[in-house]
């Protein structure tokens, strides 16, 4: 008999005790998890090699830049800060991008009769199985070879690649692992909203700071940050191979064993929080729940008064609620709404920004159409008992998309008139709007066909999985093909407002107001009548792609 057809709660053979035995099952078990995974479609084998092939050549690509870069003078600065900015993103990509397995969920594993030690072994082991370890690896390797030279500098990188890549595994497994217990709580996994916007507005910080350094000086104004992310685990490790590359060899020696003592450090926290999520009871979702239902059901029957009549109104209510109660639905929504203000507002501060910044507002918040039976989870086959024909899914998507309008709207607005405030640029005003409402209708469209066509698991029992096991690749084309979809849709709109500007017929340009908002309607309609009957048809299949988590 095969481990991975063992009874729940035993594991035969040295996988009980021994280390070597366990790394095994584990291996096979992620491999045995995506293959599966992989069986269930050709569409979802399609979509995950094509995602597979397109981060191999950017890895391709960014290795070999890297490696261009051998000799230059500020390489060193470079390649510490892309390892420190590597590591930040492997502590939390996980929180808003689809990643995850059962193998790598600690709260999986409670039942059964393994020790720390080895555990932490196998899932570390487990963990480097993957296009991610691969991506983290080439940059890791590329970077080494930028700053190595001669045979101390070669030593140092053979040993620092392998080690900053062990290093990011293991920090983003001890933050996960700490934080499994928060995450997966209802009250804890709401702190995480907060959390993730710090995060992600961090992010855009970081990202226009670099702007501004490049405009200041390229690779030579990155030397003083990177004086000090030199020292930080794992940059510390790329920074080492740096320093005997320069004949300084007590500091090389010194950064180097930073990194791996950061490594034991984090394996032996993480073994501290397996223990803990393996043993301690969890009473962190305990409440008295009588209050709030009753605050609750009042504030639902003022909502329901509100709301048109019919199939319509209570679709409504349901999505505004997953969007104030459900954890996962929630945290997108913060990070859309903030990032959608952040961006054009930033950039306008810097004197860099244009009012079509504005319309990345509607860009981020038209993502929030697409896959929207994934957010009802197992609970889409009551859904789905009231969907007996073509009509009934029409009213069902219409009545989601009209939910997110309720937001979408008045938020573009606001954005676009700040924007103009912050610029002092009212003439743009009515014609950026316009080409907003182009958009928003084009995401709302693609977002409806996306939802019929390629659903896909959010599960609600891991803290950092947004998507089942096997269907990331299928999440990242279905996203990234509709948005691609809906420009392509507002062609029509932005050819009109490029002839405008090239006629010189400046004072027409308030009429892409109106002209935006009807075309925005028109194909918002069009995209959910085509997205109904495909609906309608595929009820089955998609209550089966949205149950899998």
């Amino acid at each position: 008999m095969s481990v991975l057809d063992a009874p729940v709660g035993t594991v035969p053979g040295p996988a009980a005790g021994g280390g070597e035995g366990l790394v095994g099952v584990f291996v096979r078990l992620k491999l045995t998890l995506l293959r599966n995974g992989l069986r269930q479609s050709a569409g979802r084998r399609a979509a995950y090699i094509t995602s597979v092939v397109v981060t191999l050549l950017i890895a391709a690509g960014l290795l070999i830049g890297l490696i261009a870069l051998h000799g230059h003078a500020h390489t060193g600065a470079f390649v510490v800060l892309l390892a420190g900015v590597v590591a930040v993103g492997w502590t939390v990509m996980p929180l808003f991008f689809p990643s995850g397995d059962e193998t790598l969920d600690p709260s999986r594993l409670v039942m059964l009769p393994l020790r720390p030690r080895p555990l932490v072994g196998a899932l570390l082991t487990a963990s480097l199985v993957g296009i991610g370890p691969l991506f983290t690896l080439c940059l890791a390797a590329g970077s080494a070879f930028a700053v190595a030279h001669g045979a101390a500098g070669a030593v140092f990188a053979v040993v620092a690649a392998p080690l900053t890549l062990l290093v990011c595994v293991a920090l983003t497994r001890a933050v996960a692992t700490a934080n499994t217990r928060l995450l997966t709580s209802r009250k804890g996994r709401d702190l995480a909203v907060l959390s993730g916007l710090v995060i992600a507005v961090g992010f855009q910080v970081v990202n226009f700071g670099a702007q501004r350094l490049s405009q200041a000086g390229g690779l030579a104004a990155l030397e003083p940050a990177a004086d000090v992310v030199r020292w930080l685990p794992p940059a510390s490790a790329v920074g080492a191979v740096d320093s005997a590359s320069r004949g300084s060899y007590g500091q090389a020696l010194v950064q180097l064993l930073l990194s791996v003592a950061a490594l034991v450090a984090l394996l032996w926290l993480w073994q501290r929080s397996l223990v803990k999520l393996m043993t301690a009871p969890d009473g962190s979702t305990l409440a008295a729940a009588g209050p709030a239902r009753e605050k609750a059901g009042k504030d639902g029957s003022r909502l329901s008064a509100l709301l048109p009549q019919g199939r319509t109104g209570p679709v409504m209510e349901r999505s505004l609620r997953y969007i104030a109660r459900d954890p996962k639905t929630k945290a997108a929504w913060t990070t859309a709404l903030a990032i959608g203000l952040i961006v054009p507002i930033l950039t306008a501060l810097q004197g860099t920004g244009s009012m079509y910044f504005a319309c990345f507002a509607a860009w981020m918040l038209g993502i929030q159409m697409y896959n929207q039976f994934g957010q009802d989870t197992s609970a889409f086959w009551m859904v789905a008992l009231t969907i007996s024909s073509t009509r009934d899914a029409y009213l069902e998507l219409r009545a989601r998309a009209l939910a997110l309008l309720l937001i979408t709207l008045p938020y573009t607005v606001v954005v676009t008139v700040v924007t103009a405030a912050v610029l002092g640029d009212w003439g743009d005003l009515p014609e950026v709007m316009g080409l907003s409402f182009a958009l928003l209708g084009g995401m709302l469209a693609t977002g409806a066909v996306a939802s019929a066509n390629f659903p896909y698991s959010i599960p609600q029992d891991g803290a950092f999985k947004n998507v089942a096991p096997g269907q990331g690749g299928l999440a990242w084309i279905s996203i990234f093909g509709g948005m691609v979809s809906a420009g392509l849709l507002c062609a029509p709109v932005i050819a009109v407002t490029i002839w405008l500007h090239v006629a010189d017929l400046e004072q027409w340009l308030w009429l892409l107001l109106p002209v935006g908002g009807v075309y925005g309607a028109l194909i918002s309609w069009a995209g959910l009548r085509l997205a109904a009957p495909r609906t309608a048809d595929r009820l089955p299949e998609i209550l089966a792609a949205v149950s899998k988590g």
